[in-house]
């Protein structure tokens, strides 16, 4: 008897056990709070017995930690990312222009890239005076809720931006206001936007193309401040100096 031809599916190595760890992991990432086995299990429609082992696993290889609500994760994901040479290279090369870019306008600045529809902290260089606010690195947010987000999604072709659109699940009303967000970014060619979170916050953000694509986005925090080495147009022009320093510098490197 001849035997009907396997599906896709069927023809797919599966890996249930690692489906699982992955679940856990993305889970996690995306969850602002810790969460117990209990609140895994119910969001991922496992039961408690289906995750612990593997719970347990991801504990003892230091990817997730036990805090007093329940698991969150640690940055050890984060590091191994951050080990990749096109990001290590980014981030050195950006470094001594993010210090004399603090150095200049007075306050702090981040380089962040983009992973799985959120904004990533990679690299960050503190106000060299005494108070000043700034953005820890590893700090993740959905890239529709931060300026740094509509900078690194308007510099890339369309079927990049609508794929990466279709990740976010934004209602109608909130992807129609990304999309304005964009457009604007695209024709200005950077983003100036008060701060959502903090008062006096003035987020400045400048992509770094490749190409003509965002590969990152070095940003300012502009934090009112008496007295102000830089306004916020003269902070902006600083930023653009910057970025075309680091572009110069990557290119240099590529050759």
């Amino acid at each position: 008897m001849t035997k009907a031809p396997k599906t896709d599916d069927e023809r797919r190595y599966k890996a249930p056990a690692l489906a699982k760890g992955l679940d856990i992991l993305e889970l996690l990432a995306l969850e602002r709070a810790p969460l117990s086995n209990t609140q895994m299990a119910s969001k991922l429609g496992r039961s408690i017995s289906e995750l612990f082992r593997m719970v347990v696993t991801l504990e003892e290889r230091g990817y997730i930690e036990q805090q007093t609500d329940g698991f969150v994760l640690t940055n050890k994901l984060f590091s191994l990312g951050l080990a990749q040479t096109r990001v290590r290279n980014l981030i050195e090369t950006s470094l001594a222009e993010m210090k004399n870019l603090a150095d200049k306008v007075g306050q702090s600045c981040h380089l962040t890239v983009c992973s799985n529809g959120q904004i990533v902290v990679v690299s960050r260089v503190e106000n060299p005076r005494d108070l000043g606010f700034s953005v820890r690195i590893g700090y993740r947010r959905p890239l529709a809720e931060s300026t740094s987000g509509a900078v690194l999604c308007a510099f890339h072709p369309m079927e990049t931006k609508q794929k990466i659109l279709a990740e976010l699940a934004l209602n109608e009303d909130q992807e129609r206001e990304f999309l304005m967000r964009i457009l604007k970014v695209e024709q200005d060619g950077y983003a100036i936007r008060a701060s959502d979170f903090v008062e006096g916050v003035t987020d400045i953000s400048v992509p770094i193309l490749e190409n003509t694509e965002a590969v990152a986005a070095l940003t300012v925090p502009h934090v009112q401040c008496k007295p102000e080495l830089a306004t916020i147009k003269g902070t902006l022009e600083a930023v653009k100096l910057a970025v075309s320093n680091i572009a110069t510098l990557m290119n240099t490197e590529r050759r």
